[in-house]
């Protein structure tokens, strides 16, 4: 596929994170490598921002242990509303959440549950009629997987009644390639049964993206829409995604922008990933990620970009 539009005025217009400090959100939960906060998943309703993300322990301590639903004034300080956990969930592992609130004042929570003792992951659906009332929702499977296929890490948006979501798909036939990853997009009338129309973005041979892409943040802009997502060189560099930009004249097919990483850790080592933006009312935007500390952990990050650029984007 061609561009058609050309990456320095498209890139120019979204924020770049990591090149600041920023402010820490939500702190790892333990010390040293696999200890990690982040898979953001933000949304502004009504003057507050809502955020879903996850914690994880090391492999043998857990993995991912919990989904976190809290609320803030700021977009820097929040306050914890819920917990998900994957014991209540009966899964191995949870991953990035999705957080969707509903024209009615409901609110869905999509979580990506592992399955005890193999590489398969489904998403499922959690239905409240408030936050503090989504970890004993309604459940509902929305996307199963199959023995061949793992699903998770959605981002989902919905308009005037249509649905949509860009999904990560891993390939679990063969197991020593299970950490490849490419994104899928999808349709629905309800958010509950979805169609997959095909893939979205994947990554490029002998780039900095090759083992996967992984589309973690969609956005109108001028002409068409720009996609964040997490990219790695290989299978070693699992766990330490950097963040790239992809550009579609529509929402269904991407491609990468630039031969190198959009946003990288300060110091250029570990991971700068799961990045969701926020646009304001006002024209700012709010940028929540997860980045690597020196030691390994990750923390979840915030910054704020008073610059405005990019369309409003609803729920």
């Amino acid at each position: 596929m061609a561009v058609t539009r050309s990456a320095a005025p498209l890139t120019g217009l979204l924020p770049r994170p990591g090149a600041r400090s920023g402010s820490i959100v939500a702190d790892a939960p333990g010390d040293g490598p696999g200890y990690w906060a982040g898979g953001p998943s933000a949304v502004w309703v009504d003057g507050t921002i809502w955020l879903a993300y996850r914690l994880r322990r090391p492999v043998d301590a857990g993995r991912g242990y919990a989904n976190v639903v809290a609320r803030s004034e700021d977009g820097e300080h929040f306050e914890t509303v819920a917990v998900v956990t994957s014991e209540e969930l009966s899964c191995a592992s949870l991953e990035r959440p999705a957080l969707v609130p509903m024209s009615d004042g409901t609110w869905r929570l999509y979580v990506s549950c592992s399955t005890p003792g193999t590489l398969h992951w489904q998403v499922d659906l959690l239905e409240a009629s408030d936050p503090a009332g989504l970890p004993s929702g309604r459940r509902t499977t929305v996307l199963a997987g199959d023995r061949t296929t793992a699903w998770k890490d959605p981002v989902i948006w919905c308009r005037d009644g249509a649905w949509q979501m860009w999904v990560c798909r891993h390939r679990t036939d063969v197991p020593a390639d299970g950490d490849r990853m490419d994104t899928w997009y999808a349709t629905s009338s309800d958010g509950v049964a979805w169609t997959l129309e095909g893939l979205a973005l994947h990554g490029r041979a002998g780039r900095w993206d090759e083992r996967g892409a992984r589309i973690t943040a969609v956005v109108p802009v001028d002409g068409g829409y720009a996609a964040y997502y997490d990219g790695r060189p290989t299978a070693d560099d699992n766990w330490a995604e950097q963040t790239g930009v992809a550009f579609g004249t529509g929402p269904s097919l991407f491609e990468p922008l630039g031969d190198e990483p959009w946003a990288t850790p300060r110091g250029g080592a570990g991971a700068l990933r799961y990045l969701s933006l926020v646009p304001l009312p006002h024209g700012g935007q709010r940028v929540y990620y997860e980045m690597a500390r020196p030691d390994g952990p990750h923390d979840l990050r915030t910054e704020y970009v008073p610059r405005p650029g990019l369309a409003s984007q609803s729920s």
